[in-house]
């Protein structure tokens, strides 16, 4: 872990926003494999459930309402390279945001103390800007990639926005509180990006889910 900590520093010194993107894009893409690894182990269980009834009751599984939607579905490898152009394009955004919350929100005083007001500030900017404005590039690009309408990006927008960003408000404040506090500078869009591994997970699955209904 130290000589990957050691790489990834001197890779960030020579060439911030390249490591970034590289960064970002990688963990996108872990998060979409992830998301899309637990759609087809889903309907493989559901198929299963299916073909044996009792399978369901000892196992105590609900068949979701979505599963029919995942029939006939292989692994999607368009859609992780959409994950990772996204991720790819947001690494540096994040970056450069970080640096600006943090000339915006020093959080040390002269006397070294941490400025848990300070925190709070760049942990409220942080999700009252930075957190709406990353979901409406998410959703608008996901949309324009996939062929989308402007019709149908902005359905997509309605459909989806809104339990995104209540699902972001219960998690992320939390992480970021860390990141913020914790995280030197350099390392804060990897650590965020690694959290957000999960995050794109829901996500992937929140688009598919809609790309479905849409369909």
């Amino acid at each position: 872990m130290a000589t990957i900590a050691r790489i990834y520093q001197a890779q960030f010194d020579r060439s911030p926003t390249q490591t970034l993107a590289l960064t970002n894009g990688t963990l996108s893409a872990v998060g979409d494999i992830c998301a899309q690894t637990i759609e087809l182990f889903v309907l493989l269980l559901t198929e299963l459930c299916l073909l044996v009834p009792c399978l369901a009751v000892r196992l105590h599984i609900r068949i979701i309402k979505s599963a029919h939607d995942l029939r006939g579905r292989n692994y999607d490898v368009s859609r992780t390279l959409r994950f990772i152009a996204f991720g790819v394009g947001m690494g540096p955004l994040i970056g450069r945001w970080n640096r600006f919350l943090e000339t915006a929100f020093p959080l040390r005083s002269a006397g070294g103390k941490v400025s848990f007001r300070s925190l709070a500030k760049r942990v409220a900017a942080d999700q009252t800007i930075m957190a709406p404005v990353g979901m409406a590039l998410f959703v608008s690009s996901m949309g324009i990639m996939e062929g989308r309408t402007f019709s149908q990006v902005s359905q997509k927008y309605r459909d989806m926005f809104i339990p995104a960003m209540v699902a972001n408000w219960k998690v992320w404040p939390a992480v970021q509180f860390v990141n913020f506090r914790f995280m030197p500078l350099p390392y804060r869009v990897p650590f965020q990006s690694s959290c957000g591994v999960f995050w794109t997970v829901y996500l992937s699955l929140l688009n598919a889910n809609n790309k479905a209904a849409s369909a």
